[in-house]
């Protein structure tokens, strides 16, 4: 028995993918509006003034959100450090100003008796403060990331968590104040929240902002702004008032999902894996089992692994990893997706040889290995091309992507300590040189030539340093 080797492939017909993503559409547009259903319910079949006080209960979820936000609040911090997106400072701010703003709502519940304003007035303050922070921060989505020494900066910090304390001083005020019962005060408050939330819905739409993360984004914002509507149409403990905050709490954990799966994978909004490169990616890895199959009958594959890997890391080897370079660069051309290439050198490592023996050197080598691996994506590919030199090629990766991989990854191997067995473990630095294919050199030579001038310009510097440019 043979395989038949060239079986039909039916791809799905244009009309077909057109009308599949128009439906795909309309769901998210019908999620995104689900929560107006619930509202024009309840604001034409249901009693307005049927009431359900329970300050306990209000207090527990108040509590519950609070800790929520901390959490998420921690975790986009968290990803910002790693990433240094300003969409993920903004994000991490407005998370932050909520929770400040928001809790002494739940902490004056039992004000609603002796004065309704103070209880009343933190909940809009806090929405209107974090839609304007989202809205700033779409707007800086895609632009380069924030140095590295200016995330950990304590004083910027300290002074928006001033600001929002101070906000809620103010709030006090004018909860205290005479004007605290006229509707344009609560009006004003919530009704900007509704408003920057409609904003940033619609220049998400202007920018055609479609990856996974950010129509999450998307409709968690749509969320916000029909409970600031809610919250408009609602009193103090009707069954709306409820329903407003089960909406605003629906959307901030649908955006807290959004944070957790960015810090689970590329830590980034902009860079986490989109649908339509999973998909290709799919594809890509579905028709190269196929050829594995066929290919399976006409030739031993351990045998063409050996011929293609360093027999001591397990990386690609030089002559293998030329041709996958040259295969990516076919294809880069052909989809104008970027492409980057990190070319490193172990600093020193001759050094380590010399006095602590080659079987070291060589534990060093695998170790090294091991953690760029772990460093880069699936599909990315790492190759020893000299004694202590090695390349990793990035495919759909911009030079500022490229640059932050090989930043995480010179600071990663420069805070280890490599456990070598019986021997006292090593620490090791490397250098990096980064380019850009079409950026530097529309050729296979011009492109490997920038990297390694960029290496050697880097170990020239001092080592231990990634050089871009």
């Amino acid at each position: 028995m043979h395989m038949n080797a060239h079986l039909p492939v039916h791809e799905p017909t244009n009309a077909l993918r057109l009308v599949t993503q128009a439906y795909m559409s309309l769901l998210l547009i019908a999620f995104a509006l689900m929560p107006a259903q619930f509202i024009a319910y309840l604001y034409f079949q249901q009693d307005p003034t049927l009431k359900f006080e329970n300050h306990l209960f209000h207090e527990l979820a108040i509590a519950v959100a609070t800790l929520e936000g901390l959490f998420v609040t921690y975790v986009t911090w968290r990803c910002y450090q790693s990433s240094g997106e300003p969409l993920l400072r903004w994000l991490t701010v407005g998370f932050l100003g909520f929770v400040l703003v928001y809790s002494p709502h739940g902490a004056f519940t039992e004000m609603a008796h002796r004065n309704i304003w103070l209880f009343l007035l933190y909940g809009p303050a806090s929405r209107l403060a974090m839609s304007i922070l989202l809205f700033v921060g779409l707007l800086s989505y895609n632009q380069p990331s924030d140095e590295v020494e200016r995330r950990s900066v304590p004083r910027a910090w300290l002074i928006w968590i001033g600001l929002f304390l101070t906000m809620d001083i103010a709030v006090a005020l004018i909860a205290y104040s005479p004007y605290a019962g006229h509707p344009a005060i609560r009006l004003s408050m919530e009704g900007g929240a509704l408003v920057f939330s409609a904003l940033n819905v619609t220049a998400m739409l202007i920018r055609r902002l479609h990856s996974p993360l950010m129509v999450i984004f998307g409709i968690s914002v749509a969320w916000f702004g029909l409970s600031s509507l809610a919250f408009i149409l609602a009193a103090p403990w009707n069954h709306m008032w409820w329903l407003a905050h089960a909406i605003f709490a629906g959307g901030f954990f649908l955006l807290s999902y959004g944070v957790v799966q960015a810090f689970r994978t590329t830590q980034s909004f902009s860079t986490i894996y989109s649908q339509e490169e999973m998909m290709a990616r799919l594809a890509e890895s579905m028709g190269e089992t196929k050829r594995a199959l066929q290919q399976l009958q006409l030739s031993n594959q351990r045998l063409e692994r050996l011929a293609a890997t360093d027999p001591l890391t397990g990386a690609g080897n030089r002559r293998h990893f030329i041709e996958h370079i040259s295969a990516e660069i076919a294809r880069a051309k052909r989809s104008g997706a970027p492409l980057s290439l990190l070319s490193i050198d172990l600093d020193h490592f001759k050094d380590i040889n010399d006095s602590r023996g080659h079987s070291v050197g060589d534990e060093v080598l695998r170790a090294f290995v091991r953690t760029c691996l772990e460093a880069i994506r699936p599909y990315d590919s790492v190759a020893r091309v000299g004694g202590e030199e090695f390349m990793v090629l990035l495919p759909r990766a911009t030079l500022d992507t490229a640059c932050a991989v090989a930043e995480r990854l010179r600071s990663t191997i420069e805070r280890t300590a490599f456990d070598v067995g019986a021997h006292p473990s090593v620490g090791v630095t490397i250098s990096v040189g980064v380019s850009e294919f079409g950026a530097d050199g529309d050729t296979l030579d011009e492109f490997l030539t920038v990297a390694d001038h960029r290496l050697y310009r880097a170990k020239s510097g001092g080592r231990n340093r990634v050089i871009v440019a």
